[in-house]
């Protein structure tokens, strides 16, 4: 049985191909892949790009295998080799979330332009792998929403219309020209969406006042293991600041922040923090909190997200064809002595308490 690229990018190898099948016998083919893999990059052969999409792909299958020190061992070359790769300024990243809690204060707020409110779309946001392509199918689950994905529109229009003086205050046209960017192309105008761009996070105080109607998710894991899941993930050329222990958790403190500041600054009714481990722990309750909060009728389906048809192109595209499942809490414990970096990084900020 071959393994495709595709597999390879999306780590992919053991739910997906096997099912039914015997686990002893599973355990000992995807072994021997595994060893035929590592052979691949001793010959030298590989091209960067290749040799980098290997080391993240064993992480996964090593892992699965419960080789621990080896899924460790390929992560951090994996990392090492993108970290080098990319040419980046993480001051500049953690500047640019910095000046945003400067910028959209409270007071901004009740003096910004009137916005576009003849709409109420739905966002869920928040850092990779923790939980946002979950907390999206939960609601997409519900017969009176559908998901538009990942589309990156908000930021768009946000960015059009800084580029365009003229129009870089009319919040309102920058909430129906991102409505109409989404339902020329992805939804009819009268059906109600949700929105998983990641990056959202920036703009949730730009969102409310361009879309006050709006309803915005943001999606928060126990820092470990949120940084431990982004740290093995390879994310091919987006959130450069993953491939760096001491880079990872500043970033994840300036995240950290700037959730603290839209909690203070924004509405309970615009704005609900959902915590990963909370939807592990009692999924019925954060679901129809979830529901409610985005002003809909309870429906059974929304328990049964994995039944869902609607494609994923996130890097939990298996995961959530699977029954909520409690195996990805804790992970980062498997390598805590090695992880010391991120972990001393993190203790800057945050009691140890909330990292135990």
């Amino acid at each position: 049985m071959k393994i495709s690229p595709l597999d390879i990018q999306q780590q992919q190898f053991k739910g997906k191909m096997f099912g039914g099948l015997d686990p002893d016998d599973v355990d000992a083919f995807l072994q021997v892949v595994a060893q035929e893999m590592e052979a691949l990059i001793r010959e030298g052969k590989l091209s960067g790009p290749s040799k980098i999409m290997l080391r993240f792909a064993l992480g996964k299958e090593c892992e699965d295998l419960e080789f621990h020190d080896r899924a460790f061992n390929h992560v951090q070359a994996g990392c090492d080799l993108q970290h080098r790769a990319l040419a980046r300024e993480p001051a500049a990243e953690i500047a640019e979330i910095e000046a945003i809690i400067q910028a959209h204060t409270k007071s901004w707020l009740d003096t910004a332009p009137a916005g576009y409110a003849s709409a109420a779309p739905v966002f869920v946001t928040g850092l990779p792998r923790t939980g946002t392509t979950l907390v999206e199918r939960i609601i997409a689950s519900h017969s009176a929403m559908r998901s538009v994905g990942e589309t990156g529109a908000f930021g768009a229009e946000m960015r059009r219309a800084l580029a365009d003086r003229s129009t870089s205050r009319d919040l309102a046209g920058i909430g129906k020209r991102y409505m109409d960017a989404v339902t020329a192309l992805l939804v009819p105008a009268n059906v109600r969406f949700v929105d998983k761009t990641l990056e959202n996070y920036l703009y949730c105080g730009l969102i409310h006042a361009a879309l006050p109607a709006a309803k915005i998710i943001l999606v928060q894991r126990h820092p470990m293991d949120a940084c431990w899941a982004i740290c093995k993930a390879h994310f091919r050329g987006k959130f450069p600041f993953s491939y760096h222990q001491t880079e990872l958790a500043d970033y994840y403190l300036a995240f950290r922040r700037l959730s603290r500041h839209w909690r203070r600054t924004l509405p309970p009714e615009a704005l609900l923090e959902v915590n990963y481990e909370d939807i592990v722990r009692d999924q019925s309750a954060v679901s129809r909190a979830i529901i409610g909060f985005i002003g809909l009728p309870w429906e059974d389906g929304v328990m049964r997200f994995h039944e869902s048809p609607a494609p994923s192109a996130t890097a939990s595209a298996v995961q959530v064809r699977r029954p909520i499942y409690t195996s990805s809490l804790g992970k980062w414990r498997h390598h805590a002595e090695r992880l010391a970096p991120l972990h001393a990084r993190l203790l800057r900020e945050i009691p140890e308490s909330e990292l135990a």
